[in-house]
């Protein structure tokens, strides 16, 4: 493809938000564009339809496990192929789809025909998730608070939109469907390749603290059955026999006092291994003092949550006057006994993993008691043997982090010139007319779900009886 430059002429639109545009195009309300329809479902059996930000309209089943508990749909809007679908409450927020199929939808959506004489619903649909349109709708949804602001449907109708000729419009939007499908083809690689080194990553400490780092070193049954043999001199032991302490919470969290000399940390801190800081908070002397009764934690420890979720550790920073918020705890490894960079790595290997998720259910928002944590098992080798594991599995972490950092700033990339092409293109600020992409396939399925990060926050529903209807 060749460079994309801009339009041979510019003129200024009028539009404060919206500065130049090209010489030809029109700047029309949004209301001589859309006209909205309050067609409602009645008793009719439609498929329930729902917005995902990443996705787009599909059937609510396939966005949720939680479908609307609305005893009577009949209120819900009814929806038609080819019409612009605005979430009120969520336009703010650049929440707007259309529909493939038939179906109804909550009404807290509003449903727009298109005039097909005048615009094109792939253009519209690019415009108005453009940031330029999503300030103004967020300047003109009104209500209490930012995640309950409304944008009313005679809002929306005064905004102005730009409106190239309706082939350009259709060009703007094959060209950036035909970009938009390259690109979540680029973004799905880039994560199956990180998918893949976390993979490797977990293998690698797997491997190393149920084997060792000797390929020739004798062995002998485990007497785990799904584990087979490991190492014939290491031994099977449980973290109560091989820590001095394992140090509980309190059963509350202390007093949040800004700018407090003291952090508390919480369950958020600790994930994958790793420590941050953010999602502390801080405290007082006084509340430090009750929360410590117990012991502090110290360099050399290792913190652990028992819920919420249960079993991620990472090591103690090299922070001062940390105390533990609800639901963590610390271990102090026995200096002659166990080394604190093998036991968190053995905590997220085969064998306490296999036991936390067997003493929770395998459930993500499980909790482990006391004494289940005591019993945690450990393959247990010599100080000396543990330490050379924990060195090496320290420096293949590292390397791999290292490429998975590099596949996540390509990501970042990516996804920074997506959003400034598509801007680019929808203002005029860079002319697509004759530009040919050759043919993609569009992308479905598991490639789609490979590129999405974790679908955002569901767009705000309400039962029919509890809206204020516009």
């Amino acid at each position: 493809m060749k460079p994309l430059a801009p339009y041979p002429a510019y003129k200024n639109s009028t539009a404060e938000h919206i500065g130049e545009v090209p010489e030809h195009w029109k700047v029309q309300r949004a209301k001589t564009l859309l006209s909205e329809t309050n067609n409602r479902a009645g008793n009719e059996d439609l498929e329930l339809l729902s917005l995902s930000k990443t996705r787009g309209i599909l059937p609510q089943r396939m966005l949720s496990d939680r479908l609307a508990s609305a005893s009577d749909f009949s209120q819900y809007r009814r929806v038609e192929p080819g019409q612009l679908i605005m979430n009120r409450m969520q336009a703010w927020n650049g929440l707007f789809g259309s529909s493939p199929i038939q179906g109804m939808i909550s009404p807290d959506y509003a449903v727009f025909n298109v005039n097909n004489e005048a615009a094109e619903l792939g253009y519209l649909l690019r415009l108005v998730r453009d940031p330029l349109w999503v300030q103004q709708f967020a300047a003109l949804s009104t209500g209490v608070g930012t995640g309950f602001n409304r944008l009313y449907s005679e809002d929306l109708g005064a905004v102005p939109f730009l409106v190239p000729p309706l082939d350009e419009q259709r060009a703007i939007a094959d060209f950036l469907d035909g970009m938009d499908a390259r690109i979540t083809r680029f973004l799905a690689a880039r994560r199956r390749m990180i998918a893949l080194l976390e993979e490797k990553k977990q293998a690698v400490i797997n491997q190393a603290v149920t084997r060792g780092l000797d390929p020739n070193v004798p062995l002998k049954d485990s007497g785990i059955d799904w584990l087979g043999e490991v190492p014939a001199h290491w031994e099977l032991k449980r973290l109560k026999q091989v820590c001095i302490a394992i140090v509980d919470c309190k059963n509350r969290t202390p007093d949040h006092i800004d700018e407090g000399a003291y952090t508390v940390i919480r369950t958020t801190n600790i994930r994958n291994g790793h420590f941050q800081l953010a999602g502390s908070y801080t405290t007082d002397e006084e509340n430090y003092r009750i929360w410590t009764q117990r012991g502090a934690p110290q360099v050399g420890d290792v913190f652990f949550t028992r819920e919420a979720p249960a079993g991620e550790a990472c090591l103690v920073p090299s922070l001062p006057n940390l105390c533990m918020g609800q639901r963590m705890m610390y271990f102090r490894p026995e200096p002659s006994q166990l080394d604190p960079s093998y036991l968190l790595h053995s905590i997220y290997g085969p064998v306490a993993r296999n036991y936390i998720e067997n003493a929770t259910n395998g459930s993500t928002v499980g909790h482990l008691r006391l004494g289940q944590v005591g019993n945690i098992p450990l393959i247990w080798c010599p100080l000396n043997e543990q330490q050379s594991i924990a060195e090496y599995i320290d420096r293949e972490m590292a390397r791999i982090d290292a490429s998975i950092g590099r596949h996540r700033r390509e990501i970042d990339l990516m996804q920074e010139y997506r959003t400034r092409l598509i801007s680019d293109v929808v203002t005029g600020r860079l002319d697509v007319r004759g530009v040919q992409l050759p043919p993609i396939e569009k992308v479905i399925g598991e490639e789609m779900d490979a590129a999405m990060e974790e679908e955002p926050i569901a767009a705000f529903e309400s039962e029919p009886d509890k809206l204020e209807e516009s």
